[in-house]
């Protein structure tokens, strides 16, 4: 089309593989009402100059289905448009040549198994028979994923794009977006260079661009160009045109065959952003200058690994700008700065291995108003203010790009931009040894090295040097008393006389209880599934005060707004910042609180699920009676200024009780042990209330309407087809999560956490057990199993409620 429509349901912007498959899918699956807008021709960004590998497994279950569906959805598409996609099946080589590589390999395969993928770990000779060229002599082994393959980018584009014209979407290409009509954080119109088309959603793909068109509506993108440069070489003889395509991580290189030649690119340390600027408008089919000075580090590697490179002829270099993102994840959803904006964008140069799959789950996601699947690691409202700071985004971004094949050792940490956010108290934990890891910007205390040992992690895929300081930590909490900085917390305040009503619709769980009264809930959505776990405080009759966990904080807060009814009397505020949270946990908690405020914190007096206002160091302090660790304990919310002073009373008043600063990974060992559900990984908008074990925090008894009712309602009575249970495995096993659980020899899920209960002395696990005919207490009770752990079998044993209840174990002894 070279005329523009002046209305449209839908409008695409970004004519390359993720706006063409958005299109595509809004058209075929929806019947949808699009017009894809593209400011020079199609594929003419990023797209045109992918390299076109396309590998499947990520460590997320949904992200693999997301990329599974790629190519199923690319072995089709030329029998339905008739233009081909360039689509092969060669398979991948993965190669390694050292043991933690080769562990690495060794759980990723694993993890391949858990989600019913084919992975294949194989020995240096059968890798030179698949690929006779490759100099072998250095390798442990290599993994091997059949279905992964190649395809070429701009053809796969045209093949979508005919396809959503089939289906009734229109194209029209040299139009510019120059910016939006809003009305109350939403778009009424779009404004382009041939006129403005009004509308009803807009969809944000518009690839390098994606930044700068999301702040023509105010929203944030925190996306990064990169420089990424790759050579396509003459035919190399004695390589077959179905070779295998080969990534070689701990070389960083990776290769494909193409036309009888490779193609040969890789991810430096040392990377090269483009601007931190708007992208040029005009920089349709343009590249950089060559620059064989920094693409040197990759052609030593290649050269070692593929000797014949040494001789052969280089056709081109590929030397373009590809979007990255501060934590090398895509960026997909409903912006939260604009109601009806959504973005695919940021796809750290593996957007042709997502653009089928992700176009599929973006369509359905603007057509309903929520996610399909658990897309939370892609989620654009896992970003916060921070990310607005474009110097932090580039620096972020480029550490992010450097690890693209490092090896994914355990519990590692970013180390750019830090500090960025601190809490009152850092310079005094750092003064009890503190090491510190970051969490949406926060910094928060990891653990505590011991005195004489050194304040910083060791990675290894083993264990770490961590362990013995965590399971100190963990034991003086269990024994005696510890305070954790919890100031991270995202906290908000909903009040007005409607917030009751509000809140009662959007909870699960019945947070309309008299004030003072404290509520654990999930907020659902409209399949039931988990999209948030919070507590709820009733501070007055028509004001509420709400917890959640920091990396959650903006899509927390998103999905309330979103689902507060538009004729509703309420005010809802983010007050993180006006609040610090020092949890003080442990039997002898109360001894401590006793000792440094007037109220009587007595069993009687403040049981447990209770809010109370009281007073320390002369301080008003907001105490929940509350624990995520499984002891006695409260949750002091602390005007942030007086933190501090807060801090050093309590550590005074606690010396006799002896009181420690206790860090981030013990409180995890704690709550498994226990058997506390973490948002994420344990429950998420796949799974349900009841599925997850958490029924008795639904308030089905009662008459209440609220969003995901309907779909519990409907399999109420049924037989649940999985249910969360807890496992443990010798102390020697690391679990960390997505290891294959068989039953009886026969796999029926994975783990969805992992970690070691030092008080238990064992390996602790957390996973969906699935069985198509229900999943009974006798099911799960009358088998054995196993976790299989890099690729070996444990035995391991099922639990169907907490593994240790601390007030139980002290009352047998």
């Amino acid at each position: 089309m070279t005329t523009l429509p002046s209305h449209a349901q839908i409008v695409v912007i970004g004519g390359g593989i993720i706006g063409c498959s958005t299109a595509y899918h809004l058209a075929r699956d929806h019947k949808a009402d699009v017009v894809l807008l593209e400011q020079g021709t199609l594929t003419s960004g990023s797209t045109w100059h992918a390299a076109g590998l396309v590998g499947q497994l990520r460590s997320s279950a949904s992200i693999t289905r997301v990329l599974k569906y790629s190519v199923d959805l690319y072995k089709g598409l030329e029998a339905e448009t008739g233009l081909a996609t360039g689509w092969k099946m060669t398979g991948c080589l993965r190669l390694a040549t050292n043991q933690d590589r080769w562990k690495e390999f060794r759980r990723l395969a694993t993890t391949a198994g858990s989600f019913g993928m084919d992975m294949h770990l194989i020995s240096p000779e059968e890798v030179k028979q698949m690929w006779p060229l490759l100099n072998v002599d250095d390798l442990v082994g290599a993994s091997w994923l059949p279905t992964d393959g190649q395809a070429s980018p701009s053809d796969i584009t045209q093949s979508l794009a005919k396809g959503a014209r089939m289906h009734g979407a229109k194209i029209v290409e040299n139009v510019r977006v120059t910016g939006f009509e809003m009305h109350d954080g939403r778009i009424l119109k779009v404004k382009t260079t041939l006129g403005d088309i009004a509308c009803e959603k807009v969809v944000n793909c518009a690839g390098q661009w994606a930044r700068q068109v999301g702040a023509m509506a105010g929203i944030n993108v925190p996306l990064q160009p990169v420089k990424h440069q790759y050579i396509i070489t003459e035919k190399l003889d004695g390589l077959s045109t179905d070779a295998p395509t080969i990534r070689d991580p701990d070389r960083l290189t990776y290769f494909k065959e193409e036309v009888g030649g490779l193609v040969m690119g890789g991810y430096e340390p040392n990377p090269q952003p483009w601007t931190t600027g708007d992208v040029p408008d005009e920089w349709a089919f343009r590249l950089f200058d060559d620059d064989f000075d920094h693409f040197e580090q990759h052609m030593v590697q290649a050269i070692e690994r593929i000797p014949a490179l040494e001789k052969a002829g280089v056709k081109q270099m590929i030397n373009g700008p590809e979007s990255f993102t501060p934590d090398g994840n895509f960026i997909l959803g409903v912006a939260p700065e604009c109601k009806n904006m959504f973005v695919g964008a940021g796809f750290n140069a593996f957007g042709i291995a997502s653009g089928g799959g992700a176009g599929w789950v973006l369509a359905q996601w603007v057509v309903d108003g929520e996610a399909p699947l658990d897309l939370w690691v892609v989620d654009i409202r896992r970003f916060a203010g921070m990310h607005r700071d474009r110097q932090w985004v580039l620096d972020r971004t480029l550490e992010a790009y450097g690890k693209h094949y490092t090896i994914g050792f355990p519990h590692e940490e970013y180390q750019s931009g830090r500090p960025r956010l601190v809490s009152p108290l850092y310079d005094r934990l750092k003064g009890h040894g503190a090491v510190f890891g970051s969490k949406l910007g926060w910094e928060r205390p990891n653990w505590f090295a011991p005195a004489g040992t050194e304040g910083r992690d060791v990675y290894s895929m083993g264990r770490q040097n961590w362990f013995d300081a965590v399971g100190q930590e963990h034991h003086h909490v269990r024994e005696a008393v510890g305070i954790f900085d919890q100031s991270s917390f995202a906290k908000y305040e909903m009040s007005g006389p409607d917030a009751a009503t509000v809140l009662d619709l959007i909870c699960a769980n019945d947070v309309t209880k008299p004030v003072g009264r404290l509520s654990y809930t999930q907020l659902l959505n409209t399949r039931g599934g988990i999209e948030a776990d919070l507590t709820v405080a009733r501070i007055a009759e028509d004001k509420f005060y709400i917890v959640t966990g920091t990396g959650f904080r903006t899509h927390d807060f998103g999905w309330i707004a979103d689902h507060i009814p538009s004729d509703a009397k309420v005010s809802f505020t983010d007050v993180t910042e006006e609040w610090g949270t020092l949890s003080l946990m442990g039997p002898r908690a109360r001894n401590v609180l006793s000792q440094v405020t007037k109220a009587d914190v007595s069993n009687g007096a403040f049981p447990f699920a209770q809010v109370r206002d009281i007073e320390i160091a002369g301080s008003p302090v907001r105490a929940l009676r509350i624990t995520y660790v499984g002891e006695l304990g409260w949750e002091l919310h602390v005007p942030i200024a007086a933190i501090g002073e807060v801090f050093d009373v309590l550590m005074a008043a606690g010396a006799a009780h002896g009181i420690k600063p206790i860090g981030y990974r013990a409180l995890e060992s704690l709550r498994l042990e226990k058997g506390y559900r973490a948002w994420g990984s344990d429950i998420t908008p796949n799974d349900t209330p009841l599925e997850a074990g958490l029924g008795f925090a639904v308030k089905m008894k009662s008459d209440a309407n609220f969003i995901g009712r309907s779909a519990l309602a409907a399999v109420a009575g049924q037989p649940l087809k999985k249910r969360m249970v807890g496992f443990t495995a010798g102390a020697d096993v690391v679990l960390l999560g997505r290891e294959t659980i068989l039953r009886n020899g026969e796999p029926v899920g994975y783990l969805t956490s992992g970690g070691y209960g030092y008080t238990l002395g064992k390996a602790i696990g957390y996973g969906y057990v699935r069985h198509a005919d229900g999943v009974s207490d006798d099911y799960l009770t009358e088998a054995t199993y196993e976790l299989v752990v890099a690729m070996d079998r444990v035995p391991a044993q099922v639990h169907l409620g907490p593994m240790f209840d601390p007030s139980m174990a002290r009352i047998k002894a």
